[in-house]
């Protein structure tokens, strides 16, 4: 149940959900018509919401920005929000259903007046929902600012946003619910799993999606890993004998994203979103253009020739990322020169210190990897962004695109380069294992112990500031000062980063780890670590993040899934490379070649027929999705015929 808190120095009551903040310059006029927009009723075009200003901090000397607002709603509000955004939730029967008013007590959880029946995020998605479709009536420009067009039916946040009158608009955390979280989740070691429904209760489905693909994805290497200890430790010295290792990837890697699949829908299901219509997308705050008139939503918006933005796309996109691919390809080539020096240097001389000095080339190849990834990230958010596309998920999509093509190429072409074609696979396990190793050094420290430094710094100054005037006895901040921490704290950018990590840990176990059976062993430990330190992250160090309704992890699906195609050409050919197999083959490589090829037809072959065989939705969800249709449009056809039963006697 959201807490009452004080607003202000009054003492009036009043439930601060979400945080609007505004540039310390904006004018007068823009913020009192911004405000009586928002507290306007929905018939005369507002959002009908309850918006007050915040109170100073403790330290009202220090320079603080005035111009932050709490935002709320009364519960009567909120429900008819949960009924516009199609929020699913459980009904008395036990299936999931769209909310609605009238129907509101059939639900399972709905008590009274139903002051407990949202969660705190699920009001806080509502709030945000009506915020980004509040639009402009008549009003040619922002009161105060005549540069700042506006055009009826213009969304009003998404261009404050855009003109940077907008600072940020963000949820407030819930201290109570995030400390039990918070104990529950990641402040006590313990072997078991994590309380998805309390973090999807708190995040929202995307974020606990994510954690729960991240626990499967850990649990799923454990009979890989189970596997590896033993090889490594029985096996070490005869690298030839990785077959059955690498015919156990072939399956494994299939395998598991297909249950997955039946996983996610299962969550997806019990969470209310597996069949939650998706809300139509509105342009992006970046996306610019000529005014012209849309025929789909019939208002006036801007409009991008898509011809334009598919000239931007091919003609300067694409050769720049070929040009990054090219240039990976160059320092590929000297990360082997050095590699050739240094093996050189130690067959001449083989001592302590030149052993030593073989792993540096490819200690310093893996952070050099890290650097470019970093860059090419931002040059890709740069040239995206320039394309100018209408649409966030078009945005989300090419830019997952340019940077997982980049990613895959910088981190595995020279593994690939070394087992195709210098086929070494001593100096290829070596490599993988240094790589593995340093990349997963480099994010535990940009990922665990950057944050946690940087949160003790950004809040020594607030604490120290409050005890001074020692109203930290309880070790609470008050409301004011525990908005302005929290106004401080950075931006959560979403789960992309974190999909990415687990896609490149995903290639680094099904691509090779046959000739490096520690690897999904690392991968188990960094996954562990990595539960512990997100969660740290999303509880202590950033802004709470609105919930995000998600089905599924999206595009990271067809991602993980390209992936393992790519795994089973690759471990086909380490074992047509293997002398087992060269034995059988000893008059003709070209046999050899024909026979490799025609068994990764053959798998590639079964894993799709797998696909269609193991189906993505469990057969119970099917049913019960198809006996709610089935009710609604039974529901139609009666509400039809009632209406022309009305209709008919109010002729006679």
């Amino acid at each position: 149940m959201l807490r009452a808190l004080s607003a202000d120095g009054g003492g009036s009551r009043f439930n601060p959900l979400v945080v609007v903040e505004l540039t310390s310059n904006t004018k007068e006029e823009a913020i009192a018509w911004l405000l009586s927009r928002i507290r306007d009723t929905q018939q005369n075009g507002g959002a009908e919401l309850l918006v007050e200003q915040l109170g100073p901090g403790v330290d009202a000397q220090e320079k603080e920005n005035p111009n932050m607002f709490l935002v709320g709603a009364t519960w009567q509000r909120l429900l008819s929000g949960a009924e516009d955004v199609g929020l699913f939730k459980e009904f008395h029967d036990g299936s999931m259903r769209g909310f609605t008013c009238a129907n509101k007590h059939n639900f399972k959880d709905f008590k009274g007046d139903g002051d407990s029946f949202l969660s705190m995020a699920e009001c806080q998605y509502i709030i945000k929902h009506e915020l980004d479709t509040l639009r402009a009536k008549d009003e040619t420009h922002v009161p105060g600012h005549n540069q700042v067009k506006l055009y009826p039916g213009k969304s009003i946040i998404r261009r404050l946003l855009s003109k940077g009158i907008l600072i940020q608009v963000f949820p407030l955390h819930e201290k109570e619910e995030l400390k039990r979280l918070s104990f529950s989740w990641y402040q006590k070691v313990k072997l078991s799993f994590q309380p998805l429904d309390d973090i999807r209760h708190y995040y929202g489905e995307g974020q606990a999606l994510y954690f729960g693909f991240l626990e499967y994805f850990t649990f799923a290497l454990v009979p890989m890993a189970l596997i590896g200890v033993p090889y490594y430790l029985f096996d070490w010295e005869n690298y030839d004998k990785y077959v059955i290792f690498a015919a156990f990837n072939l399956v494994w890697c299939t395998v598991i994203l297909e249950l997955w699949k039946r996983g996610s829908a299962s969550l997806a299901y019990r969470w209310g979103t597996l069949s939650r219509k998706k809300a139509f997308e509105e342009p992006r705050p970046g996306f610019h253009g000529v005014l012209g008139f849309n025929p789909v939503t019939g208002r006036e918006e801007p409009l991008y020739p898509n011809t334009k933005r598919q000239l931007r796309v091919y003609l300067v996109s694409l050769p720049f990322v070929l040009l990054c691919l090219y240039l990976s390809l160059y320092i590929m080539m000297i990360y082997f020169l050095m590699e050739g020096w240094v093996l050189s240097a130690h067959d001449a001389e083989p001592t302590f210190s030149t052993g030593i000095l073989c792993f540096i080339p490819s200690i310093i190849y893996a952070v050099v990897i890290e650097i470019m990834n970093l860059i090419y990230r931002y040059a890709a958010e740069f040239l995206t962004e320039w394309e100018n596309h209408r649409l966030e998920s078009s945005y989300q999509n090419h830019l997952v695109l340019k940077v997982l093509v980049f990613n895959f190429f910088n981190c595995f072409a020279s593994l690939f380069y070394i087992a195709f074609v210098m086929q070494d696979m001593v100096l290829l396990r070596q490599s993988l294992a240094t790589l593995l190793i340093t990349s997963q050094i480099l994010n535990q420290f940009m990922e665990a112990f950057l944050p946690y430094w940087l949160q003790r710094r950004r809040n020594k100054k607030m604490i120290r500031k409050v005890q001074k005037r020692k109203t930290l006895e309880d070790k609470e901040l008050p409301l004011a000062d525990q908005v302005r921490l929290e106004a401080d704290m950075s931006t959560y950018l979403g789960t992309f980063d974190d999909y990415l990590e687990l896609f490149l840990l995903f290639g680094y176990v099904s691509l090779f780890s046959c000739v490096y059976p520690l690897a999904a062993v690392l991968v188990v430990l960094n996954n562990i670590t990595e539960v512990y330190s997100d969660a740290f992250k999303m509880c202590r160090v950033f802004k709470r993040p609105f919930s995000d309704p998600a089905a599924n992890i999206g595009v990271w699906q067809l991602a993980f899934e390209a992936m393992s195609v790519i795994a089973v050409v690759t471990n086909c050919s380490l074992i047509g490379m293997s002398p087992q197999v060269k034995a059988y083959f000893l008059d003709s490589d070209t046999q050899l070649i024909l026979w490799t090829v025609a068994v990764e037809h053959g798998l590639l072959a079964f894993k799709f027929i797998l696909t269609f065989l193991i189906p993505d939705v469990p057969k119970h969800i099917q049913i019960n999705l198809a006996r709610l249709e089935f009710e609604s449009l039974e529901a139609l056809k009666k509400k039809k015929m009632l209406e022309a039963s009305e209709v008919s006697k109010t002729v006679q």
